[in-house]
C-alpha cells in the first residue's frame, strides 16, 4: 500500500538520543503507584488520588465513555475495575447465554428441562444484577435511580423471576402458559454502558419516530383512499382471483393488497383480474405505484435521513464536548503554576500516560511527549495536554525487521548473484499479476467438466504453481513476518492452498480405492478453488479502495447488526409464541395428505402451501430468524403473512405489517442512512492535526524514513510486524540499511461514523474554547445553536 496518513517509520536506537528517554524504562506498577513528589517544582504536588482521578477522566475521554462516577479513593479503583475488559467481556458473555437460552426453551431447536433452562437464566440475572450493584457503587446516588437505563435492568429482572415462577408453578400442574418475559432479554443488550453505540441507534429510530409519524399517517391515509375507490371501482363487477376468490370486495382485505403493493412483493398478480377485464384499469394500479411506492417511499427515506443526520450532529457535539471537559477536569487536577500559566509537569504527564495505557513502549511515550513538549520546557502547556486524548488514540506499531534465517546459515548461497535475481523476481510487481493470470485461467478451469481428465490433471498443475509460489516467497521473506499477525492474506492463500491440497488428495485417494467419489469431499474442493479467485481483489486498486473501505466501516456497521439481533429477537419470540406448531414441516419424499398442507388443513389450496413454504415456520429459534429475514427481504412476503393467518386469525396479518414497518421502513432507512454517512465522510476525512504534529514532529527529530522508502503495497523485506505493511523491490543495499527495530506510526482506524464526525468537528472547536458548562453539554438539543462548521455540515 502507498503512504497514507500519519505513516511513518523511525528508527528506535535513533531515540535513545532523546534527552529523556531514561526517565522512562523503569516498569510502571500500573493504577496504584506512588509519586516522587520531590520530582515536582513550582506548585504543590498532586496527590496519588488526583493522577488516578485524572486518569480516569483521561480514558473516558478517549474512549467517548460518558458515565459519571464518585471521586472518592476507593469508588475510583471500583470505577478502574468496572471498565476492565474483563468485566466487560463477562457482561457480553452473560447476555449472550441468555440470549442463547431461547435455543433449548420450548419451542426448542436443542430441548432441554424447563429446570434446567430456568437455573442458566438465574445466574445470568445474578450477574446482571452484580454487574448493576457495581455500577451502583462507582455513581452518584441521585445520577443512577435517575438514570432510567438502570430502571429498566432492574424492572426486566424483577419480570423475568415473576414470569419464571408463575410458569414454572403452572408447568407443574401441566398447565401450559407463555414465557413472556423473552422478549425483554434484549432489554440487557440495550442498557448496560457497554451497549451505548445501540443506544444510540435506537435514540435515531425514537428522535425520528415524530417526524416520520406524519408522513406515515398521510401514506396510510392515501392507501385507505385507493382501498376505497378499489372497492367501488372493482367490488361489484363479479372478478376472481387465480385462486377463485372473490377480487377486492373486502375492504380490508383490499388496504393490506395495496399495501403489499407497494413492497412490489404481489406485482403484477394483483392488478391482473382488473387489467384483463379492463386494460384502462391499469392506470388506476400505476397512477397508485407512482404515488405510494416511488413518492412516499422516497419521502420516508429522506425524512428519515434528514433526521438522522440532525441527531447524530447532536449527539457528535455533546461527545465532543464532553471530551473536552473530562479533558480539562483532568488538566485542572494536576496543574501546577509555572511563571504566569499554568501546566502540568513532565514527570506527572509521562505518569499520567502510563497510568492510562500501561503497556505504552518508552519510545513511544517519549514521542507523545516530545509532541506535547514542543519546546523542551519540561512542562506541557494547557492547550498541548487536551491533545492527550488523541495522542494515546495514534497506534504505534513496532516493526522488528530481521535477517532472512537462509542469510544467517548459509550467507554465500543466499547472497549470491542467482539467489538475488530469484528474489527480485519474487518481489517484482510482473510476479503478482503472473500469478493473477494464473488464477484467472484456474477460474475458467473450475467452470468446466471436472469429469474431464484434462481438467482434473490442471488442477495438480495449478496447486504445484501454487505451492512454487508461496515457497519462493518464503525463500524471499522473512518467514515470521510473512505470518504476522496482521498479514490476512498472506494466511489466507497459505490456508486455502493446503485445505485444498488435503482434500484433493483424499478425493483422488478415495477414487482410486473404492471406485466412486465422496460428494461432500469433492464440494471442499469446489468451494476451496473458488475462494482462491478473492486473491484477485487484492491486485486490483479500485477493487482495494472499495473493500478497504467496506473493511473501514465494517465494526461500525456491527452496531446496526446489534439493533437488528434485538428487533429480530423480540419480534422471533412474539412469533413463536403465537405461530408454534401451527405448520410442519415434512421431508419432501413424505408422500401422506398433511405433507401437501403443511400438517395442517386449513392451508389446503393455499399459495403457502403450493409453494412448499412449509419450513419457513415458528416452531424454533433459528426458523424464526431465518423466516423474519425473508420477511425482509419483502419478496412474497404476502404469502407468508396469508399462510399464518390462515392457520391462525386474519388479525396475524397485522405481526407481519408492523415487523415491515419496524424493520423495512424504519431500520432499513437509517441503515442506508449511515451507510451514505459513512461513505461520505471515509471520503472527506483529511489527517487530523494529531496525526499532522506527530508527522512533523518525527521529521524534526530526524529520526523519520517516509513509509514510500520501505513499502511499496506489498512486503517489507525481512520484517516482522503487529501490522500491515509489507512491502520492498528498492534493492539490497537499501534491505541492508533497514536491519533493525523500526516503528510505524499509523492512525488507528475510527470504528464508528460518530467517531470519525467527531474528529471533524473538535477541529472546529478553538483550543482555548472550554465550551458550555456540563449541565448545558447534557441538555443539548438539535435545535441549539451550535460552532459554524462548513466541513461539519456538508458531511453530517
Amino acid at each position: 500500500m502507498g503512504c497514507t496518513a500519519a505513516q511513518l517509520c523511525f528508527r528506535c536506537d535513533s531515540l535513545s538520543s532523546f534527552g529523556r528517554l531514561g526517565a522512562s524504562k523503569q516498569p510502571f506498577p500500573g493504577c496504584f503507584l506512588s509519586l516522587d513528589k520531590s520530582s515536582e517544582s513550582g506548585g504543590r504536588a498532586p496527590r496519588e488520588q488526583d493522577l488516578l482521578l485524572a486518569a480516569a477522566y483521561v480514558s473516558d475521554a478517549q474512549y467517548n465513555r460518558n458515565i459519571p462516577f464518585e471521586t472518592s479513593p476507593q469508588a475510583i479503583r471500583l470505577y478502574y475495575f468496572y471498565n476492565h475488559w474483563t468485566m466487560q467481556a463477562a457482561t457480553y458473555f452473560f447476555i449472550c447465554i441468555d440470549l442463547s437460552l431461547a435455543l433449548f426453551e420450548e419451542p426448542a431447536l436443542f430441548p432441554l428441562p424447563f429446570l434446567a433452562t430456568s437455573i442458566v437464566e438465574v445466574l445470568c440475572l445474578t450477574a446482571f444484577l452484580g454487574r448493576l450493584v457495581h455500577f451502583a457503587k462507582v455513581t452518584p446516588q441521585m445520577v443512577f435511580w435517575k438514570d432510567t437505563k438502570n430502571i429498566c435492568i432492574m424492572l426486566t429482572i424483577v419480570l423475568t423471576l415473576i414470569d419464571l415462577i408463575v410458569y414454572g408453578s403452572l408447568e407443574a400442574v401441566n398447565i401450559h402458559s407463555v414465557r413472556w418475559s423473552r422478549a425483554l432479554r434484549p432489554v440487557f443488550l440495550i442498557n448496560f454502558p457497554e451497549s451505548r453505540q445501540i443506544r444510540r441507534a435506537f435514540r435515531s429510530i425514537r428522535n425520528t419516530l415524530p417526524d416520520i409519524l406524519y408522513v406515515f399517517l398521510l401514506f396510510l391515509f392515501s392507501v385507505l383512499m385507493f382501498s376505497l375507490m378499489a372497492l367501488k371501482l372493482f367490488g361489484d363487477r363479479g372478478l376472481k382471483t387465480v385462486e377463485g376468490s372473490p377480487y377486492f370486495t373486502n375492504i380490508l382485505d383490499i388496504a393490506f393488497e395495496l399495501y403489499v403493493l407497494v413492497t412490489t412483493a404481489n406485482s403484477p398478480d394483483v392488478m391482473m383480474p382488473a387489467y384483463d377485464f379492463n386494460g384502462w384499469y391499469s392506470l388506476y394500479f400505476i397512477t397508485y405505484i407512482i404515488i405510494n411506492t416511488y413518492i412516499f417511499m422516497s419521502v420516508f427515506l429522506a425524512v428519515v435521513y434528514n433526521n438522522y443526520r440532525k441527531h447524530l450532529k447532536n449527539e457528535i457535539r455533546k461527545l465532543a464536548y464532553l471530551k473536552r471537559h473530562k479533558m480539562i477536569e483532568a488538566f485542572n487536577l494536576l496543574k501546577v503554576q509555572v511563571g504566569t500559566e499554568f501546566v502540568v509537569k513532565e514527570a506527572q504527564w509521562r505518569r499520567l500516560a502510563k497510568v492510562v495505557a500501561p503497556d505504552i513502549s518508552s519510545s513511544h511515550l517519549e514521542l507523545l511527549l516530545r509532541v506535547s513538549d514542543e519546546g523542551q520546557k519540561g512542562h506541557v502547556d494547557k492547550m498541548n495536554f487536551l491533545r492527550l486524548a488523541d495522542l494515546l488514540n495514534i497506534q504505534v506499531v513496532t516493526i522488528n525487521i530481521k535477517r532472512h534465517p537462509l542469510e544467517a546459515w548459509m550467507p554465500r548461497v543466499y547472497q549470491s548473484s542467482a539467489s538475488l535475481l530469484v528474489q527480485r523476481m519474487v518481489r517484482h510487481r510482473v510476479f503478482v499479476w503472473v500469478y493473477d493470470v494464473i488464477i484467472l485461467v484456474n477460474a475458467i478451469f473450475i467452470a468446466l467438466d471436472e469429469r474431464n481428465p484434462f481438467i482434473s490433471y490442471a488442477e495438480w498443475l495449478f496447486l504445484s504453481l501454487y505451492i512454487i509460489e508461496i515457497l519462493l516467497k518464503l525463500y524471499t521473506y522473512e518467514p515470521r513476518s510473512y505470518f504476522g499477525r496482521r498479514q490476512f492474506w498472506n494466511w489466507f492463500d497459505v490456508l486455502i492452498l493446503i485445505a485444498a491440497l488435503v482434500a484433493t488428495v483424499a478425493n483422488t485417494t478415495i477414487q482410486s480405492a473404492r471406485k466412486y467419489s465422496s460428494q461432500q469431499i469433492l464440494d471442499i474442493v469446489l468451494i476451496l478453488r473458488i475462494l482462491r479467485l478473492l486473491r484477485v481483489i487484492v491486485s486490483i486498486e479500485r477493487f482495494r479502495v472499495i473493500v478497504t473501505t467496506l473493511i473501514n466501516i465494517g465494526p461500525a456497521m456491527l452496531t446496526f447488526g446489534g439493533l437488528v439481533l434485538v428487533v429480530y429477537y423480540v419480534f422471533a419470540i412474539i412469533g413463536m409464541e403465537a405461530f408454534h406448531s401451527k405448520v410442519q414441516f415434512f421431508d419432501p419424499n413424505f408422500t401422506a395428505p398433511d405433507a401437501l398442507v403443511c400438517g395442517n388443513p386449513a392451508l389446503k389450496d393455499s399459495a403457502f402451501a403450493r409453494n412448499r413454504y412449509c419450513k419457513n415456520n415458528f416452531n424454533d429459534l433459528a426458523s424464526a430468524f431465518i423466516l423474519l429475514m425473508e420477511l425482509t427481504v419483502v419478496n412474497q412476503w404476502h404469502v407468508l403473512a396469508g399462510g399464518f393467518a390462515l392457520v391462525t386469525h386474519q388479525a396475524a396479518k397485522l405481526y407481519f405489517v408492523g415487523f415491515h414497518i419496524v424493520v423495512v421502513i424504519l431500520i432499513v432507512n437509517i441503515f442506508i442512512a449511515f451507510i451514505l454517512e459513512a461513505f461520505f465522510v471515509a471520503y472527506s476525512l483529511e489527517k487530523s492535526e494529531v496525526e499532522t504534529a506527530i508527522e512533523k514532529k518525527i521529521q524534526e527529530l530526524g529520526v523519520g524514513i517516509q513509509e514510500e522508502a520501505v513499502q511499496d503495497g506489498k512486503l517489507v523485506d525481512n520484517m516482522d510486524t503487529r501490522d500491515s505493511g509489507f512491502s520492498g523491490d528498492d534493492g539490497d543495499n537499501k534491505r541492508k540499511a533497514l536491519k533493525g527495530l523500526y516503528f510505524r506510526i499509523a492512525s488507528k482506524k475510527y470504528r464508528t461514523v460518530d467517531a470519525l464526525l467527531q474528529q471533524m468537528f473538535e477541529s472546529e472547536i478553538a483550543p482555548e474554547d472550554e465550551g458550555p458548562p456540563l449541565d448545558e453539554i447534557l441538555n443539548f438539543s438539535p435545535s441549539d445553536i451550535c460552532p459554524k462548521n462548513p466541513s461539519f455540515e456538508n458531511s453530517a
